[in-house]
């Protein structure tokens, strides 16, 4: 394998041809439309990139870094826009987003990535349909709204999973699970990490002095950069009505507790006198009133009936019962 993912030449009617290998690419590249998406994991994908003059250094270890922060950056012959998607793979947590490097001008894309990114897949198989982007700047523009629909999803069943929590709490049937809560406030965290960076990169798109991106284009990731302020604070109260609910989860563990400690002192605080009478009794030595009479036993049992229903009557009265 040499790391190419695939390579797609476009026909500027929303289709075009798929090629087989990097040694079509040199016949076309700079020359007609082309998208080239890449596993930036590969050796062979370092080296090709390293082969390209019209890349700088900075430019082609960003596209190969391990780690990087969504961001827009000018370079000398094209843009380079790093974003992240949310990680739909299997077994896969939703917050650790996939990161994908593009390289952009008039006639070329290059995207790299490491993760399957399932937006980029929903783009080929429009373009193989001759339903896709006509041009590089609709091609790009594309990406930047596929990566921030796919948010909703997520967002909506976050969202689902609080009503739940929220309509357990009400019920007080069942407690929410404090664990998957957390869990749950972890991961909206983790998106919200990224979206805020994503948010500012694509705003510096929008600011990028660039001829091939027109109105259309400027227009479609206008309203993906308005999608991700709406995500971002959906995020936000969803983290507020998390924390809501596990304070109350631990306000009412705290009542229960505390009603069982009550509970408990009520009992000791009956049993204490007799306690005190049984073992006081109960001392072997000589003077223990009742030793020779043979209805000690049931009076003193009678005496602690009346002594306990007395106390309990007390602390009826004073509302402790």
């Amino acid at each position: 394998m040499t790391g190419l993912l695939h390579a797609f030449v476009l026909d500027g009617q929303g289709g075009g041809r798929l090629l087989c290998d990097l040694s079509e690419v040199k016949s076309v590249i700079h020359k007609e439309p082309l998208w080239l998406h890449f596993d930036y994991s590969f050796d062979e994908t370092t080296e090709w990139l390293k082969q390209q003059t019209f890349l700088d250094d900075w430019e082609r270890e960003a596209l190969t870094a391990d780690e990087t922060r969504p961001r827009t950056a000018n370079g000398d012959e094209g843009l380079l826009v790093f974003l992240r998607g949310v990680n739909l793979n299997p077994k896969q947590s939703p917050e650790d987003m996939v990161s994908i490097r593009c390289f952009a001008n008039d006639k070329l894309l290059i995207t790299c990535r490491k993760r399957h990114i399932m937006s980029a897949q929903d783009m080929l198989a429009s373009l193989k349909k001759s339903q896709g982007a006509k041009s590089i700047g609709e091609l790009l523009s594309t990406l930047v709204m596929r990566l921030s629909v796919r948010m909703q999803d997520i967002i909506w069943q976050i969202e689902e999973q609080l009503d739940e929590f929220e309509d357990a709490m009400e019920s007080s049937e069942q407690l929410p699970n404090y664990q998957q809560l957390s869990t749950l406030r972890r991961q909206t965290i983790g998106l919200k990490r990224y979206l805020k960076p994503q948010k500012l990169a694509i705003s510096e798109l929008l600011l990028a002095k660039i001829a091939w991106l027109d109105e259309d284009h400027r227009h479609m990731i206008e309203e993906a950069s308005n999608a991700l302020s709406r995500y971002i604070e959906e995020l936000e109260a969803a983290i507020e009505r998390a924390q809501v609910i596990q304070n109350a989860i631990t306000n009412h563990q705290n009542e229960q507790l505390n009603q069982r400690m009550y509970v408990m002192s009520v009992v000791a605080a009956l049993f204490l006198p007799l306690g005190f009478l049984t073992g006081l009794l109960g001392v072997n030595i000589g003077g223990i009133p009742g030793t020779e009479w043979g209805g000690a036993f049931a009076f003193f049992v009678i005496m602690l009936v009346v002594l306990t229903g007395g106390i309990g009557v007390y602390f009826k009265r004073k509302g402790w019962l």
